[in-house]
């Protein structure tokens, strides 16, 4: 099992002061919106402690967020990042797969297409309970984790185009 405590993700973000200006569009689904919504507050809560802007798109469900994202950033220039938040219940039928398969796949598209990070903030789980351990309970804040990494992608982004 992942453990955040196996990662330095929490350390100290460097060079955040290359950030200025950035915009990171969080995509969001109406299921489970108890614990999607507790994602994007996790998302928010570290922006805020950043001064980093933000925008909420939602769509219906999570084979939905790709085409979102992708509408999205063909229309619009100024985003930085884009944040995929969405909690996928494994139900007694074989859709959880094709399901969590699929948002997987658009996002990892998204991420080889864009010229911006697409992160993957969808839980993909067994359990309610599973859910409400990992925004805000024994397994962390998986909100949170997005945002910072969100963070951490613009700026090795933003390194990246700098190297030219």
């Amino acid at each position: 099992m992942a453990d955040v405590s196996n990662s330095k993700l929490f350390e100290s973000i460097e060079d955040i002061q290359q950030l200025k200006d950035v915009l990171v569009v969080l995509v969001k689904t109406e299921w489970n919106s108890e614990i999607v919504d507790e994602l994007e507050r996790g998302c928010l809560n570290v922006f805020s402690q950043h001064n980093i802007k933000s925008k909420t798109l939602t769509v219906p469900g999570a084979v939905e967020i790709p085409f979102a994202i992708q509408q999205y950033s063909n229309n619009h220039n100024a985003i930085s990042a884009f944040i995929a938040l969405g909690c996928v219940i494994r139900g007694g039928t074989p859709h959880f797969e094709y399901v969590c398969q699929l948002v997987t796949h658009g996002i990892t598209q998204l991420n080889l297409s864009l010229s911006v990070p697409v992160i993957f903030g969808v839980l993909t789980l067994d359990t309610i309970e599973q859910a409400r351990e990992r925004t805000g309970g024994t397994h962390g804040h998986k909100g949170e984790e997005a945002a910072i990494t969100a963070i951490k992608m613009m700026i090795l982004n933003k390194q990246i185009k700098a190297s030219h």
